[in-house]
């Protein structure tokens, strides 16, 4: 369970996994600014965006102060005081048995066969009693563990209280400033009778028409394998591959449910899955 936790959330070099509000923050900020300033909208998107980014950022910090306050010194009283206790109970299973076999050959075997066999059980029950006794005695010790768990969760839900009641405030002010505007008449633009060709593609009737992926090399892109990026991502780790948004990256293989490997400018290297648009899928 604790390298679970651990792979979910950094201690496992390869990974690098993306928060849910920092994801959805990329999100709004993408289509907030594509809606322009003179949106009410669009620039409620954007502080909305530039808030669950904090909230990512601040959810971080919660994860790396767990990761070392609360799940490594578990995971160093699992690999230490239980292993230790762990190793205590089975010699003393071992001397046990020895005890038992040699107690019922009692007159077979020499006195001081059994003898010894009754000392080292004693001092085997004596070890795993005390050691498991110091644990029992120490456990103060992971209720202070426990409490820092404990306080960092409520310091993140704090600042996350914080950021959203800001931004719950920046959203009733541009309410009100919306509210306050005069209404604008709608106006009809001219038609252009003319097709123009553009050299992104064409106007026809004062409506632009562009490709939809961007262009990062030849058209072969198409022919196989294929994703375009939805955010940028700068690599963190060795092995991975950064882009930038609206790159077309080739596709080789998916390694798991969250990550792919993929090709971009002659280099090769993973990235995640939700940081893409597929647009031609791997063979199944």
């Amino acid at each position: 369970m604790l390298n679970t936790v651990s792979k979910i959330r950094g201690q496992v070099k390869a990974t690098g996994y993306p928060q849910t509000e920092g994801l959805l923050g990329e999100c709004m900020l993408r289509y907030g600014r594509e809606l322009g300033e003179d949106s009410a909208f669009g620039t409620a998107l954007i502080d909305s965006g530039e808030s669950m980014k904090l909230m990512g950022e601040v959810k971080d910090s919660l994860d790396i102060n767990v990761k070392q306050n609360f799940i490594d010194p578990l995971q160093l009283l699992q690999d230490k005081d239980l292993k230790e206790i762990g190793h205590h109970l089975k010699k003393l299973e071992g001397r046990r048995l020895d005890y038992d076999y040699k107690k019922k050959r009692l007159g077979k075997i020499p006195d001081e066969e059994v003898k010894q066999a009754v000392e080292k059980f004693e001092e085997s029950k004596e070890l795993a009693e005390r050691s498991m006794f110091n644990f029992l005695e120490n456990d103060i010790e992971q209720v202070s563990q426990l409490l820092v768990f404990v306080e960092a969760a409520v310091e993140y839900h704090k600042q996350s209280t914080e950021i959203l009641e800001d931004l719950q405030s920046k959203l009733q002010n541009r309410i009100n400033i919306a509210s306050s505007r005069p209404r604008r008449e709608f106006k009809p633009k001219p038609v252009i009778r003319t097709p123009l060709e553009i050299s992104n593609g064409q106007q026809h009737n004062g409506i632009s028409f562009s490709p939809s992926i961007k262009s990062t090399g030849s058209s072969s892109h198409m022919d196989q394998p294929c994703c375009q990026a939805l955010y940028d991502f700068e690599p963190e780790n060795e092995g991975e591959l950064g882009f930038k948004e609206g790159d077309v990256i080739t596709l080789t293989n998916q390694i798991d449910e969250n990550w792919f490997e993929g090709m971009l400018n002659g280099e090769s290297g993973f990235f995640p899955i939700n940081y893409v648009e597929v647009v031609v899928p791997l063979p199944q």
